[in-house]
């Protein structure tokens, strides 16, 4: 079955020229307040022992917001993985698990790169598909991914410009990347960017 190849390389790019669409700022901006603002309602008088949302700093929804954010990403859970000789064997051979996938959300997609990196490992240098254990950086985990059936190309550049807008909200200026093998950088970091942008793009709706 003929497929298109996707690089690391191409994909950060992909995913940078995404992110930097009228389109995409449209979606991003305001993620966080999907729900309708409440209407005005009258001053309240003296607050009652049964009127608890009078008491709180911050509004309900925003405590929501909060909570949901902090909790772990869900992982996925359909097939398993390949073992660790599927790591280190060219995605090529893996290409027969995409027949009759059906495509998935950006944060889905993710869940399946996170695995990767979780059970594959992660790598930051040299920044290419896999380094000899089948160890992968991020983008490299997201173009397995895709490569194993999770996602369509589409998906996958989604899910990159939203691993973008994660980074852009943590401070990081650059692309995928740089981010991936700048010096002290750690798995641990990898995953944490990771379901950080999964719990971004879920409460989106992707």
């Amino acid at each position: 079955m003929a497929t298109a190849v996707l690089t690391p390389d191409q994909l950060d790019g992909q995913a940078a020229r995404l992110h930097g669409t009228q389109a995409w700022q449209q979606i991003v901006t305001g993620w966080e307040h999907t729900a309708a603002e409440p209407a005005a309602a009258p001053a309240p008088g003296p607050a009652r022992p049964s009127d608890w949302r009078g008491m709180l700093s911050v509004p309900v929804d925003r405590l929501i917001d909060d909570t949901l954010r902090a909790l772990p990403a869900p992982p996925p859970n359909e097939r398993p993985l390949p073992g660790r000789l599927g790591a280190m064997l060219p995605d090529r051979v893996h290409l027969w698990r995409r027949v009759g996938q059906r495509d998935l959300r950006p944060s889905d997609h993710l869940g399946y790169a996170r695995q990767i990196l979780a059970e594959w490992g992660w790598q930051n240098t040299p920044y290419r598909l896999r380094n000899a254990r089948g160890a992968r950086c991020v983008c490299g985990a997201m173009v397995s991914a895709h490569r194993l059936g999770y996602g369509s190309l589409d998906t996958v550049d989604r899910a990159g410009a939203w691993l973008i807008t994660e980074l852009r909200a943590q401070g990081w200026p650059g692309l995928i990347g740089p981010w991936n093998r700048c010096p002290g950088r750690t798995a641990a970091d990898a995953l944490a960017l990771v379901d950080a942008t999964i719990r971004r793009a879920s409460l989106a709706g992707q």
